[in-house]
C-alpha cells in the first residue's frame, strides 16, 4: 500500500514564524508565555509546552509581573491587549502574521473615515483573529458567518466588507453578491478581498490530492477552523476521508483493500504529526 503525505499541507507562513520565534526564545530563556494557544493543534502545543511554553489567558495578562515576556500568536490581538501590556510593563514578542497585521491596519483606516461606514467582517465569531479585527473598530464592527446573516445589515448605510484571512473565497463572494443585491441607493458598498491566498489556494490543491487516493487521513486539531473547511472539502471529493488529531485515532479498518492512502492537514498541522500518522498506518498494516 502506497502512503503519500501531501507536500502542500502543513504550517502556513504566519504559524511557522510564530513557532520559530517561540523556539528561539525558549532556547535562550527556557520559558515563555503565549497569549492563547500558539496554534490550533493540541499535539504541537504539547510539544512546545514540554519545551517551556506556557499558554496564558487575557486575565492572566493582568497578573504578570513587569518585564515578563509574552508572545502574541499569528492570529493577532486588538489594540486593548497592547495597551494592557504597556501599562503593566510586559515585553511583547509580536508574532502577528503580516497578512493579518495588514488587514488590521486597513480596517482601522476605514474605521477612521468621516462619515464612518458600517464595517462588516465575514468571519467566525469568537475566533482569535476576528476578535483582533473587531478591536480595530472599538467593538463596533458587525461579524457575519454567512450570506444569510447579511440580512441583519442596514443597507441604507454605507458598508465596508472585510474577511477573516482564512475564510473560503466562495463564501466571501456569496456575501458580496448578497450585499450588492440589497444595497439601497445612493448608499455605497465597498468590499476588500483580504483572504490569504496561501490558505485559499490549498482548497483546490487538497481536493486534487484527495481525489487520487483510495483513503484520505486528514490530520488537524479539533479547534482549527481552517481544518474543518479543508476536511469537508476532502470529504466531498473522497467519501473515505477520516479526520484525526493524533495517530492513536487512526483505525486499521479504514484501509481494508486500499492501495493508496493520502495524508494531509490544515495550516495548523505540523509536518512531524503527519509523519507520525504515516508511521502508525504502516504499523497497522504490518509494513
Amino acid at each position: 500500500m502506497n502512503i503519500e503525505i501531501d507536500a502542500a499541507s502543513g504550517f502556513c507562513f504566519g504559524v511557522t514564524t510564530a513557532i520559530r520565534k517561540a523556539e528561539e526564545e525558549l532556547a535562550q530563556a527556557g520559558s515563555l508565555c503565549c497569549l492563547g494557544d500558539i496554534v490550533h493543534n493540541g499535539s504541537e502545543c504539547e510539544r512546545l509546552h514540554q519545551a517551556g511554553l506556557q499558554t496564558i489567558t487575557h486575565d492572566d495578562l493582568l497578573k504578570l509581573p513587569p518585564g515578563t515576556k509574552v508572545l502574541l500568536r499569528a492570529h493577532g490581538e486588538p489594540p486593548a491587549t497592547y495597551a494592557t501590556a504597556a501599562n503593566r510593563g510586559i515585553c511583547i514578542i509580536d508574532a502577528t502574521c503580516p497578512v493579518v497585521l495588514q488587514l488590521q491596519r486597513r480596517i482601522k483606516k476605514v474605521y477612521s473615515e468621516n462619515p464612518r461606514p458600517q464595517i462588516v467582517i465575514y468571519g467566525k465569531r469568537g475566533h482569535a483573529e476576528v476578535l483582533g479585527l473587531v478591536g480595530q473598530t472599538n467593538g463596533e464592527a458587525v461579524v457575519i458567518e454567512s450570506s444569510d446573516e447579511a440580512a441583519q445589515l442596514d443597507f441604507t448605510r454605507p458598508i465596508a466588507l472585510f474577511s477573516q484571512t482564512t475564510k473560503p473565497l466562495e463564501g466571501f463572494r456569496q456575501v458580496v453578491d448578497y450585499i450588492t443585491q440589497h444595497m439601497s441607493q445612493p448608499s455605497d458598498f465597498r468590499y476588500f478581498d483580504t483572504i490569504c491566498r496561501q490558505v485559499a489556494n490549498r482548497l483546490p490543491n487538497i481536493c486534487s490530492f484527495a481525489a487520487r487516493h483510495d483513503v484520505v487521513v486528514f490530520v488537524c486539531g479539533l479547534k482549527s477552523s481552517n481544518g474543518r473547511v479543508l476536511h469537508e472539502a476532502c470529504r466531498k471529493v473522497n467519501a473515505h476521508t477520516y479526520l484525526v488529531d493524533t495517530p492513536e485515532a487512526i483505525n486499521a479498518n479504514w484501509f481494508t483493500n486500499a492501495k493508496s492512502v493520502g495524508i494531509c492537514g490544515a495550516t495548523s498541522t505540523p509536518k512531524w504529526l503527519m509523519e507520525k500518522c504515516a508511521e502508525k498506518i504502516k504499523t497497522l498494516k504490518g509494513d
